[in-house]
């Protein structure tokens, strides 16, 4: 149950779908199964610029203000590529799970950022963010693969992804809207 649950946690946290539109932030998220692994794809649109998107995404000690994130420190930074530790917990059941993991980021300022896990509790976890900005939002799109270390079955594993992570995207949506600033300022 603890592997389990750490996939879970890791799919959230560089954060992920059953096909349905959210009302607010037009968020979609879909959860696949490929063999062993699932493949995690949402997008949701949030009025802020795509600096402002970025500035997001890559605020990663900022990341510990979201819903399952306990701690989330840099441990390197070496170019565009950054190395993240993160502690993750979720209650299920009242029963709380912590998982940590490390991942490594590679960033393309106001376009992109990529992640990939090197050390954790799952077998594999990579994936990346994109921003496409429009005149008057940024969408956000997120996909990753991820493979559970687990001897859960996969169609709990599914179920509790489809579950869980629609929120998991609410509250990042709401979060980055935060960001919206007052005044509009070209990107650095």
């Amino acid at each position: 149950m603890k592997r389990f649950l750490h996939f879970f946690l890791i799919a959230v946290s560089g954060i992920a779908f059953a096909q349905e539109a959210s009302h607010s932030y037009d968020l979609k998220v879909a959860v696949t199964r490929a063999g062993d692994r699932f493949q995690v794809n949402a997008s949701y649109e949030v009025p802020i610029t795509i600096c402002e998107a970025f500035a997001f995404i890559t605020d990663y000690e900022g990341a510990k203000n979201l819903p399952g994130i306990v701690d989330s420190k840099v441990l390197s930074r070496s170019g565009n590529k950054v190395k993240v530790s993160r502690l993750l917990e979720e209650r299920i059941l009242f029963i709380p799970f912590e998982m940590r993991s490390e991942l490594e980021y590679v960033e393309f300022p106001n376009k992109a950022l990529l992640f990939e896990q090197i050390s954790g509790e799952t077998k594999y976890y990579k994936g990346s963010w994109r921003l496409l900005p429009e005149k008057e939002f940024t969408t956000f799109k997120y996909d990753a693969q991820v493979e559970p270390n687990s001897l859960v079955p996969s169609a709990v594993i599914e179920f509790f992804i489809k579950n869980i992570v629609r929120r998991q995207f609410e509250s990042m949506a709401e979060m980055a809207s935060l960001r919206k600033s007052p005044l509009t300022r070209p990107c650095k």
